[in-house]
């Protein structure tokens, strides 16, 4: 195997050493995966894809968990009434498949027996009561499996969008 070797400047040096202490002392690793994400990033960023990080989970907190891929977003989608509103968010992965990302917000319940300025001020009795609300991610392999998932203006939208490249390079 060829040996590279590589600058590490005074003020990089303590980042190096952690990075060799995180990968087990085989600091090759820790270059190699780190370069392969950095090369895998800039594609797509130069194929017009982003890097797109999602919340997963019960709860709208920050502590939920995140995921990350590399897509673009195809459509959204917002359907909601008085107590709550779901969020539909299709992308396309540099992959070719297609994410939907859905969000329900917390269902909330506001009972009062005040009318007019006191409801809407807050005066008075009031109860409320909400629960945690939720977000899922899914990933389909076709536009006709995403179809059965997604309300039919969403799907019309996407499949539209979904043909076009996500970059169109004009000779100009």
């Amino acid at each position: 195997m060829p040996n590279k070797t590589i600058y590490v400047s005074d003020s990089d040096l303590p980042i190096y050493n952690r990075a060799q202490e995180l990968a087990g002392g085989n600091l090759s690793k820790a270059i190699s995966t780190a370069l392969r994400r950095y090369v895998d990033a800039e594609e797509g960023r130069q194929e017009g894809y982003e890097e797109i990080t999602v919340r997963v989970g019960p709860g709208t907190g920050r502590n939920r968990p995140r995921q990350r891929f590399t897509g673009v977003k195809l459509g959204e989608w917002v359907s909601s009434n008085n107590q709550k509103a779901e969020i539909l968010r299709v992308y396309r992965s540099k992959s070719g498949k297609f994410v939907l990302h859905t969000e329900k917000t917390p269902d909330y319940t506001h009972l009062t027996e005040e009318t007019g300025w006191r409801k809407l001020l807050g005066l008075g009795e009031q109860t409320f009561a909400m629960n945690t609300g939720d977000s899922t991610l899914e990933v389909v392999e076709t536009l006709q499996e995403l179809k059965a998932k997604i309300p039919a203006e969403l799907y019309e939208m996407v499949a539209a969008s979904a043909e076009a490249p996500p970059v169109q390079d004009l000779d100009i």
